[in-house]
């Protein structure tokens, strides 16, 4: 009975398809979107670098710098509780559904605010 059961198995590995995914080619959709937090993402143009963010970090992972107009996060000392995102006042901040990429090194995501383009002048007559 063995023999049988092995048989069929044989048989059906060799003639079906493959059981995996093609990885590069099908990019998976997380099936779980819901039940994740994914990663702190930053509308940076939105952003009035009111700091209110980095004081409700629990882990200190975002600084601020109101001066020169940046915002860091340190990837690695997040843990995702979503204090940010409920206490910005412009909401521009929000939990992306993907997963950032995995690294080996103490890299922080710095974000600068583009700076504005110069009002055009009015013509004088």
């Amino acid at each position: 009975m063995s023999v049988f059961r092995m048989t069929t198995t044989t048989l059906r590995n060799l003639f079906g398809g493959p059981v995996t995914r093609r990885y590069p080619a099908r990019v998976k959709e997380p099936h779980h979107a819901a039940r994740t937090r994914g990663h702190i993402h930053i509308n940076i143009e939105a952003c009035i670098f009111c700091s209110a963010c980095s004081k409700r970090c629990p882990t200190d992972a975002i600084t601020v710098s109101k001066t020169e107009k940046v915002w860091e996060i340190d990837r690695l000392r997040c843990c995702t509780c979503n204090a940010c995102v409920e206490v910005c006042p412009r909401k521009c901040l929000d939990m992306a559904v993907s997963y950032t990429l995995p690294t080996v090194t103490k890299d922080h995501d710095v974000f600068k605010q583009p700076p504005k383009p110069p009002k055009p002048e009015s013509p004088t007559e």
